[in-house]
């Protein structure tokens, strides 16, 4: 009995070692796939990477779909935009450490996009190759309140009174956070304050601030889902589309004076060497530009710079007192070095107070 028993067992084993052999020869042939898919570059001629700023997700879906259904009638090429999102500053670091192979930027400060430029990813041309410095839009920074305005939140000096809690992005982060230190400085020093006024002020803004999160959307979940603060310092466009889609929950305020952002746009030269990448890619930019696009931003809620359209949408963007980055920096390098670099102004004035010695 035992031996019949052992003799089977002899006759099965040959026959599944060749299924052993095949299991293990796909094994190998799976993980050997796996290992090209993951790199394959991803500068594949008919696809460009967007990286852009925290907020721009409906905006650069809405100009993607338009331009690449343009470009396939124009060119015949089918075209694919991929975008990322996040807060500016992060994005920029993304792309330079190469996490990120981005073929364009659309970042929220010029700052962020020549950070790239002095690492040589980009041409120290950058700003003239394409219309009004590669600025497509402006933007600014606003006030968003609960419905009713319960605080009564007008102007900047109301973000610092006891009763009031403020939401803004981390500026180290985010340049939503930036323009919220660049716009509560000017609010200060454009109304004859100086700059020891302005540091007061912003020390104590700063105080305030109950959620400081990576970028601006981040910024806009904590104040609308987690309902965090009573108000809200974010992007106008940021503003626009939460009003928008809240109407009974939350209102805009328009504070008397800020600043006027202008977030720019570039190849990344490091990243556009394949001719046919670089076509799409320059080609893409230069849409940015153009009427149609134009309208599209200034119905989400960017304002554009042709001043034909931007008076379309004169209910939606109304004028307002927009101070220039000179008013504060003479320009935008001055201003990133000024406030936000080592042993700036926000570093200054975000440190801990120092306890005064104990006398002997």
């Amino acid at each position: 009995m035992g031996g019949r028993v052992l003799s089977r067992l002899r006759l099965r084993i040959p026959r599944r070692i060749p299924w052993l052999n095949v299991l293990g020869l796909v094994a190998i042939i799976v993980a050997a796939t796996a290992i090209v898919i993951r790199n394959l570059p991803d500068d594949r001629p008919n696809q460009i990477l967007n990286v852009s700023y925290d907020p721009t997700r409906e905006l650069y879906a809405e100009l993607d779909a338009a331009f690449t259904a343009r470009y396939r009638t124009q060119t015949g090429t089918t075209l694919t935009i991929k975008q990322s999102h996040g807060g500016s500053g992060r994005q920029a670091a993304s792309v330079i450490e190469g996490s990120q192979r981005a073929n364009v930027v659309s970042l929220a400060l010029i700052g962020d996009i020549d950070a790239l430029r002095k690492r040589g990813l980009i041409a120290p041309d950058w700003q003239r190759r394409l219309p009004n410095n590669s600025v497509p839009y402006t933007s600014t920074i606003v006030f968003l309140g609960r419905k009713g305005n319960p605080k009564g939140i007008h102007d900047w000096p109301d973000l610092i009174r006891d009763d009031v809690a403020v939401v803004s992005p981390n500026p180290r982060a985010s340049g939503n956070g930036q323009l919220s230190i660049l716009a509560a400085w000017g609010s200060v020093t454009t109304r004859g304050g100086d700059s020891n006024q302005a540091a007061a002020y912003l020390r104590s803004l700063l105080r305030h601030v109950v959620a400081a999160d990576a970028g601006a959307r981040g910024a806009s979940t904590s104040f609308t889902v987690q309902r965090i603060g009573d108000v809200l310092l974010t992007w106008e466009s940021e503003a626009l589309r939460v009003a928008r889609d809240n109407p009974n929950e939350y209102e805009i305020i328009y504070p008397p004076v800020s600043i006027r952002a202008e977030p720019a746009v570039a190849w990344v030269d490091a990243n556009v060497k394949d001719p046919a990448t670089a076509a799409h890619t320059k080609a893409f930019l230069d849409y940015l530009f153009t009427d149609d696009a134009q309208e599209t931003m200034a119905r989400n809620g960017y304002r554009p710079i042709k001043p034909k359209i931007l008076a379309k949408y004169g209910d939606r963007l109304p004028a307002l007192e927009l101070f220039p980055i000179t008013a504060v920096a003479s320009d935008w390098a001055d201003a990133r070095q000024k406030f936000f670099g080592d042993n700036g102004i926000y570093d200054t004035v975000s440190a801990p107070p120092v306890a005064a010695a104990s006398a002997p």
